[in-house]
């Protein structure tokens, strides 16, 4: 009796392990799948991509608030998005590819700009970013305006068009 309940739980942790590791190749490929579509597609056009800012940068390009904390100056030539985002969270990469997508759909038009708070804590601590993601929309001659979350790819469209862009 005892043998066969041994033999019966080997069985079973045996699928499990395999089930386990079959899942994880079927992922990890899928995954690699993903990257190399997005590199061929990639090379296939000259795609606009985020920016990634660090302080100094947003310092330059953007506002100046250091200089300037009495009056909010945007320093660009372009409305902007500025995604205030973590590596580890997982909002933050559901809306990445949307914003690198939008990248490419509005180049010219607007700047989509990247903060990771966790090697800008300074930067996220002066904008008060306690969840994340948070952005900031940043329209022309205007104050920008922040909102958190996740955003679907309509949403942020509606949001570029009516808010930064005036269509």
């Amino acid at each position: 009796m005892k043998t066969k309940f041994i033999i019966i739980t080997l069985a079973a942790l045996y699928m499990f392990v395999a089930c386990s590791n079959n899942s994880n190749k079927s992922q990890t490929s899928a995954s690699q799948a993903d990257v190399t579509k997005q590199e061929t597609n990639s090379n296939k056009t000259n795609m606009a991509k985020t920016i990634h800012l660090t302080k100094a940068d947003f310092l330059t390009k953007v506002a100046n608030y250091k200089e300037n904390p009495e009056k909010w100056e945007y320093l660009g030539d372009k409305p902007a998005i500025i995604d205030f985002y973590a590596d580890w969270c997982g909002p933050c990469k559901m809306i990445a590819p949307i914003l690198e997508e939008l990248a490419a759909e509005y180049e010219g038009q607007i700047y989509i700009y990247k903060v990771d708070t966790e090697a800008e804590q300074e930067l996220a601590a002066d904008f008060g970013i306690r969840s994340i993601p948070t952005l900031l929309f940043v329209p022309m001659n205007e104050a920008p305006q922040m909102a958190q979350g996740a955003l679907p790819k309509d949403a942020f469209k509606q949001a570029i068009n009516d808010v930064l862009l005036k269509k």
